[in-house]
């Protein structure tokens, strides 16, 4: 009797652990993680390859938000990042934001660095100054293979 009773106890237990994983797993991962009260500025950048959704946004290296949504604009083929801040942050309007890889080959975030300017940027705003993602693959390419105009040069020999 005291057997069973173990092993009820044990298999709720058990239950419980798993619930609770999925739990923190389906919270970090929609990015609920950012808690309070929270506001929403975009940022226009030329390439946000390897950037996803519900990655973080940083400044100084410390967490203050998540990445919402990304999109591309139709009228310049740029994408549009969808930043969910923390309101009590403040940020110039000159404030400039950045794609970061985590390590070498790690995930993608969003790197804020603030200006300099007296006002702040307001709800729905949207930063200008950015700078794109690195695309790893096509600097391994250039180091290892050179560039494709420097071959053809070669090719045509010194000039007359």
């Amino acid at each position: 009797m005291k057997q069973a009773k173990l092993e009820y106890f044990v298999g709720v237990f058990v239950v419980l652990s798993l619930a609770a994983v999925l739990y923190l797993t389906v919270k970090l991962g929609t990015g609920s993680s950012v808690s309070g009260a929270t506001y929403q500025i975009e940022a226009r950048f030329t390439n946000a390859g390897g950037l996803h959704a519900g990655g973080s946004v940083l400044v100084a290296g410390v967490p203050v938000g998540r990445v919402e949504d990304i999109r591309v604009d139709p009228a310049d083929f740029s994408a549009i990042v969808t930043l969910k801040l923390k309101s009590g942050l403040n940020l110039p309007t000159d404030s400039m934001a950045s794609i970061k890889t985590t390590g070498l080959i790690g995930d993608k975030y969003v790197a804020l660095a603030p200006g300099a300017d007296v006002s702040n940027l307001q709800p729905g705003a949207r930063i200008t100054m950015t700078e794109s993602s690195v695309d790893i693959e096509s600097l391994i390419g250039k180091m290892a293979f050179g560039s494709v105009d420097k071959n053809k040069d070669q090719e045509k020999g010194p000039p007359p």
